[in-house]
């Protein structure tokens, strides 16, 4: 009777809650078969090419910085019920940055690509960010949008969050879980089994898909996502769980001794398991260490050389410093002229100085003005002569008249 009611149990949760495989990965033993996709989704990246590894999937490497990687689901949502459980990591330097989208959306991978909540234009869905806003050392917030707002260019896109809450997400050591559960009454988010935020006022429309984007600045965070996997889920099926906790709670009163023997078999195999999973992990990012530092060494190398390049010869220093000192001198040298004087003694100087330049300048002027007028006038000693020797010949002219006169023979009458 018991086993019989335990299959009944567990085949009515199996009906109420099912795996949806289309728009979920990382629910099998391994990511994908092959390292190149995952089936039923599209993966990319600006900037690099996103790695898909046994376990996960690295939207963004760790080095290079300004990168972008995206991954959509293929297959659109037909449930209008349904739970999501995400798990990413984040790893970075001290002060890395960066973001991570969770999209619900319509044709999101056409609409939004690799775009994050600030580079998007007009998209029609939910977007589940995690970043930096604020400077609280991270937060997890939701955006909705109708297809009529265009994120990109609105002036305050951090001021259209509905929903939100403070969670340090960076350089943890492990993946942290965010569940999401939509029904016809509520939208709720957790994370890490805590609630961050639920409203009953939002409803998701059926025919939208998943997908994730990231992306990072200069000094960039490692973006791994290890599952996302969707069920679908009815608004009645919590009291078939409660009846299966309380059935596996009966079970388990009376036949303790076997089910502590079944856990110490279990925990070899379990352990066993976790350290394959923790090698594998060790494994890949060792592999991008390796890389980062090979990178970084070639990066290094050629700025090293491009340094060298602009770096000024010892010649050229040397005239420079000499320049330098002379400047130093001269400025030294009026510095000790002006101490110790009156600067009305020195402005009167200016003055007189002025003055003096002014007379020399008008004196100048002035002969310079007659010279002009002298060269340019016409010449009035030529007719003064002319007048004179005019006025000579006139008397010389008279007197030898006169003397005619006076020798001539004299008549009588």
């Amino acid at each position: 009777m018991k086993i019989s009611a335990s299959i009944t149990l567990f085949a009515a949760l199996s009906a109420a809650q099912v795996v949806i495989e289309g728009s979920s990965f990382g629910y099998g033993e391994t990511l994908s078969p092959n390292r190149d996709t995952i089936p039923g989704w599209s993966i990319g990246g600006e900037g690099h090419s996103p790695q898909v590894l046994s376990n996960k999937l690295i939207l963004t490497p760790p080095y290079p910085g300004n990168t972008r990687g995206f991954a959509w689901s293929q297959t659109p949502v037909s449930q209008s019920e349904w739970t999501a459980e995400f798990q990413f990591r984040a790893t970075g330097v001290e002060r890395g940055g960066g973001n991570l989208q969770l999209w619900y959306a319509k044709d999101g991978q056409s609409k939004i690509g690799t775009s994050s909540i600030y580079t998007v234009g007009q998209f029609d869905g939910f977007a589940l960010v995690v970043d930096m806003h604020g400077g609280r050392g991270g937060s997890v917030r939701g955006f909705l949008n109708d297809g009529t707002t265009d994120y990109k260019s609105h002036r305050s896109v951090d001021s259209l969050a509905f929903g939100h809450c403070d969670y340090s997400y960076r350089n943890l050591g492990r993946a942290s879980i965010v569940r999401m559960k939509h029904t016809n009454s509520i939208l709720e988010v957790t994370v890490d089994d805590k609630l961050c935020f639920s409203t009953n006022k939002v409803a998701l429309p059926a025919g939208n898909t998943f997908g994730v984007t990231a992306a990072t600045p200069e000094n960039p965070d490692s973006f791994e996502i290890f599952k996302l996997i969707l069920q679908s889920v009815q608004s009645g099926s919590t009291p078939v769980q409660q009846q299966v906790n309380q059935q596996q709670q009966q079970q388990q009163q009376p036949v303790a001794p076997q089910g502590q023997a079944s856990q110490q078999q279990e925990q070899p195999q379990s352990a066993q398991g976790v350290t394959n999973e923790h090698i594998v992990d060790l494994g890949g990012r060792i592999e991008l260490i390796n890389k980062a530092i090979s990178n970084q060494g070639k990066l290094s190398e050629t700025r090293h050389q491009d340094l060298q390049q602009k770096f000024a010869t010892k010649e050229q220093v040397a005239s420079l410093d000499a320049r330098l000192q002379r400047m130093e001198q001269i400025l030294q040298t009026i510095q000790r002229d002006l101490e110790g004087k009156d600067y009305r003694d020195r402005l009167s100087q200016i003055q007189e100085s002025l003055r003096s330049s002014h007379l020399t300048v008008t004196e100048i002027l002035q002969g310079s003005l007659l010279e002009a007028v002298t060269a340019s006038a016409p010449r009035m000693g030529f007719f003064i002569c002319l007048i004179i020797a005019f006025q000579v010949f006139l008397a010389t002219a008279y007197i030898i008249y006169k003397r005619r006169r006076a020798n001539m023979p004299k008549k009588f009458l």
